[in-house]
Parts: structure tokens; sequence; C-alpha cells
């Protein structure tokens, strides 16, 4: 998916993470983490974003994260959604992510 405008999803409420997405006109990804948990958890999140983008053909695109202590599948479902707004998509893919 092309990123073609700048989106969002998420809170930053506990055990939640805020994504903001924008077009990366340099062609690669850049992911900006912020996160609660980050010595712990910081390298499996950004694991986990990049294995979202990569599942659903972003090559170019800059995350800013910001993390509360999400899980696994809470980042996964953010990134999707925003990745979704930010491609204008309606196409969702249930079973892409497990």
């Amino acid at each position: 998916m092309k990123i073609i405008r700048p989106a969002y999803a998420g809170t930053l409420e506990s055990s939640d993470l805020q994504v903001r997405i924008t077009p990366n006109p340099e062609g690669d990804i850049e992911i900006s983490l912020d996160s609660t948990v980050q010595k712990q958890f910081g390298a499996e999140i950004e694991r986990v974003i990049r294995e979202v983008l990569s599942h659903m053909g972003v090559s170019a695109a800059t995350l800013e994260v910001e993390d509360k202590g999400a899980l696994d599948c809470v980042i996964k479902a953010r990134v999707q959604a925003a990745i979704m707004r930010a491609a204008d998509s309606n196409d969702i893919q249930w079973s892409t992510l497990s």
C-alpha cells in the first residue's frame, strides 16, 4: 500500500499506543519509538511494527509511535488502522496478521 497522506490511530491511554504515519519521500521506512517499556521491549515492538508494514506492502513511510505498554495484538491493530487511513483504503485484511 502506498501512504498518500498523514494519519493516526490509537490513544495515549495506558496499555495502548498511538501511531502517526506520514508519507516518506526518501522511499524508506523510518520509525521513531517512544515507549514506557522501551528498555525491555523496544526491539520487539519495532519488529512487530515492521512485520505489519511488510505484510501490508508498505515500503515508504515515517512512523512516530508512542507506546504506553500495549500488547502485540494492539500494536498490530493500531499500525494496520493507521496504514489503511493513510492509504485511503477500505480493504480490511482480516486474516493477514496472526
